[in-house]
């Protein structure tokens, strides 16, 4: 049975009768363009195979309960006759509770729901389980009380909304956008101010790696919150609505009065634009070898000026380098502080450099990493 089949199935179980809308929303693995999103500038993030399922079916009183089938059937539940509050001891169940806050302030009647979720994207990889389960969700009630009155662009931004203000991670809109807007075999070139978004087709014959580190993150606790705080202060000293405002020469010639961490943050997300931009015209034209370049130069950026790789990390990307040679490459995917790393290799070297990995690297506890081969998924979808 499917993931799908399987929630839907629970859902029965546990509530007695067969939900009434289901929905399935991907993770994504972002290709290049790190900590750009919240700084109005680009990314090129795709769809991938693993995902979340939301399944719900409306009540007749006005509680919202939410069972975790991936916890054990655990249940969570809050009453809409009052406001919706987290719950600190169930934070899995705050993604949901802040999708249907969110969706009360943009004037949707939600009236009470049974829902069940399951997904199968490692939690704390940067793959963007939360962003998943956030969309779903809001396919999901927008689907049983909004009668589809919102598109995926709106949704995407509603579960951006969600996480920033009420679990509290202020991320940008890019892992939302990308759960809702996928296109198989293709990757996204998100403008993340227009939300101009053009499927961008991953070079024939090649396959994206995505090799967990076995460090799990944790953003609203890690420095997120920290770097958006830095590259927005250097925006606004330099007279700009944003960094993707900000040319290299410009913050050079302001080198002098900035802060020496906070020039650094900002050098990373200018030169990162111009990095995604470049990989996106490398990808159109199936440069592999132009690709592995900018993803290395994006991973030593990270590193170096924005700081948000680990020991661990840094080598996981360098033995992934070592075994992909120069056709293709590796850098750490996601906000940072642990997490996967990506790769795009060519298809038929895939399994050559997977048994490096792991000769070569181990996880904290002494593992071999979790390694999946992955393809661009579609988008979210009603099942």
């Amino acid at each position: 049975m499917t993931l799908a089949e399987r929630t839907t199935a629970r859902f029965g179980e546990l509530i007695g009768a067969a939900p009434d809308i289901a929905v399935r929303a991907p993770g994504r693995v972002n290709l290049i363009g790190e900590h750009t999103d919240y700084n109005d500038g680009f990314v090129l993030p795709a769809a991938i195979g693993q995902h979340s399922i939301v399944a719900a079916r409306r009540r007749l009183d006005n509680v919202v309960r939410m069972i975790a089938a991936d916890f054990g059937d655990v249940v969570s539940e809050f009453d809409l006759s009052r406001p919706i509050a987290p719950a600190p001891d169930q934070p899995w169940s705050n993604y949901i509770r802040g999708m249907a806050a969110t969706m009360q302030a943009h004037g949707v009647d939600l009236g009470g729901t049974d829902i069940v979720v399951a997904g199968d994207i490692p939690q704390g990889s940067g793959l963007s389980s939360s962003a998943s389960l956030s969309v779903a969700t809001g396919m999901a009630l927008g689907g049983l009380f909004a009668r589809g009155h919102f598109g995926a662009t709106q949704i995407a931004l509603m579960a951006q909304a969600a996480e920033c203000d009420f679990v509290g991670m202020r991320c940008g809109n890019m892992d939302q956008l990308a759960s809702a807007h996928g296109v198989l075999d293709h990757a996204l070139l998100i403008d993340c101010r227009s939300l101009d978004i053009r499927p961008v087709a991953l070079p024939p014959g090649a396959a994206i790696l995505i090799v967990h580190s076995g460090i799990s993150r944790g953003l609203v606790d890690g420095q997120y919150n920290e770097r958006r705080a830095q590259c927005e202060a250097v925006a606004r000293q330099l007279g700009a609505a944003a960094l993707r405002d900000v040319s290299l020469d410009e913050l050079d010639a302001a080198r002098a009065d900035l802060d020496p961490i906070a020039y650094r943050r900002a050098r990373h997300v200018v030169t990162e634009n111009v990095r995604v931009l470049d990989a996106a015209q490398a990808m159109e034209g199936g440069d592999l070898v132009a690709l592995g370049e900018l993803m290395a130069a994006s991973h030593v950026s990270m590193r170096d000026d924005f700081e948000i790789t680990l020991p661990a990390i840094d080598h996981l990307v360098a033995e992934l380098q070592r075994a992909i040679g120069g056709r293709g490459g590796a850098r750490m995917t996601g906000g940072g502080f642990g997490g996967a790393v990506v790769a795009l290799v060519e298809a038929e070297a895939a399994q050559a450099v997977i048994d490096h990995v792991e000769t070569g690297y181990r996880t904290p506890d002494g593992n071999t990493p979790a390694i999946m081969v992955e393809r661009a998924h579609a988008g979210a979808s009603f099942l």
